[in-house]
């Protein structure tokens, strides 16, 4: 069974990419990067993103991470920040300890794409 199947699927990534956006832009250490930003749109493509990144459904078609956060300028924090909001939201909606580290894991792999500040 996959990550994606063990956390209950897209009902549990829809309502967990909903609440994490909440955190995200309620943390004022992360307000600048999401200030403008079409709100729905990013939902819709995380929900894709999280799916292919928990061996769900592979419908993510954005770009190479790489390339989509490059001018951003992210740090080391703001990304450990962003990781911690979601973990804290599955943790929230009942997903098991050992599955949140799993998915901490698969995120510190990406770590290296994103941050560049």
């Amino acid at each position: 069974m996959t990550i994606y199947d063990q956390i209950g699927g897209q009902p549990v990534i829809k309502t967990a990419t909903t609440v994490f956006y909440g955190r995200v832009t309620g943390d004022d250490a992360l307000t600048q990067w999401f200030g403008g930003v079409d709100i729905s749109r990013l939902r819709a493509h995380q929900r894709a993103f999280l799916a292919a990144a928990l061996d769900g459904p592979q419908l993510f078609t954005g770009l190479d991470l790489g390339e989509a956060h490059s001018a951003m300028a992210i740090t080391d924090d703001a990304f450990t920040r962003v990781v911690a909001h979601l973990v804290t939201t599955l943790q929230d909606l009942g997903v098991a300890d050992a599955i949140l580290t799993e998915v901490e894991l698969r995120l510190e792999i990406l770590r290296a794409q994103i941050v560049t500040a």
